[in-house]
């Protein structure tokens, strides 16, 4: 899909907007960018188009709208994640709401429409930036993206213990603290479902942390079962229904 943009060669730009003056706007103000240059090499209106645009030529950036009819930006750029040499993102869009969700996908950059042509020079060179990290670094194993208090923090998945639904939040726990993440636990369970075993219909825990299947007289159920993770005092409750494949978990731990 990409290859690694050198000092000097301009940024390879698809431009993705359902408003073709809005493709329009953003033609102009390319063609007077620098630092890094951009070489526009195609455009979409709807994200269903991209996919296959990707697997026609080398992109190094995409210029993506968030709100367009089928594939949306968030829905693609959720898609191209686990792409590895998939191009960087910067939003461009209207919506100003949208914003932490958007570098929960790990884009480069979120623009608010209308554009400045300052400010998209300096979401071209923070792309740039992006995929010289992107390529020197190794592949990243995951985060969540955590608001805690007036700043984000990226919290590493491999350090996650357990993620435990309770009222409209969900506590995140590691070895060392605890944390308050807003979203759905069916949702985290969904893209993460490789790393997190459900235990219980509040609970995932990470497979790896595993230690031990114990009975445990506490919780809503009595004659209960609970897991033992590494690094962490209290047990996590296991639900009846979720019994096995805990079980099944621990045989495989141990083949």
């Amino acid at each position: 899909m990409s290859l690694s943009p050198t000092d000097n060669a301009p940024l390879r730009i698809l431009l993705v907007d359902d408003e073709p003056l809005a493709r329009a706007r953003l033609r102009t103000l390319l063609a007077e960018c620098r630092a890094p240059a951009a070489q526009i090499v195609g455009e979409a209106g709807d994200g269903r188009a991209v996919l296959p645009m990707l697997r026609e030529a080398p992109v190094d950036l995409l210029l993506l709208d968030i709100a367009m009819p089928g594939l949306d930006g968030m829905a693609l750029a959720d898609q191209l994640r686990s792409h590895p040499q998939a191009p960087a993102i910067v939003f461009v869009t209207a919506h100003a709401e949208h914003a932490l969700s958007a570098f929960e996908l790990d884009v480069a950059d979120y623009l608010t429409k209308p554009v400045r042509a300052a400010r998209l020079q300096e979401a071209l060179a923070r792309a740039q930036r992006h995929l010289r990290q992107r390529r020197a670094e190794p592949p990243d194993t995951g985060h969540l993206l955590i608001q805690d208090r007036a700043r984000l923090e990226r919290v590493p998945l491999s350090e996650v213990l357990y993620l435990k639904a309770e009222l409209k939040y969900i506590t995140v726990r590691t070895a060392q603290r605890q944390l308050i993440l807003d979203g759905s636990l069916n949702d985290l369970e969904a893209r993460h479902g490789e790393r997190f075993l459900r235990v219980h219909r509040s609970a995932l825990v990470a497979r790896g942390a595993i230690r031990a299947l114990e009975r445990h007289d506490g919780g809503d159920e009595p004659d209960g079962w609970a897991v033992r993770l590494a690094g962490l005092p209290e047990l996590v409750p296991v639900s009846r229904r979720q019994l096995q494949a805990v079980r099944d978990a621990l045989r495989e731990r141990a083949e």
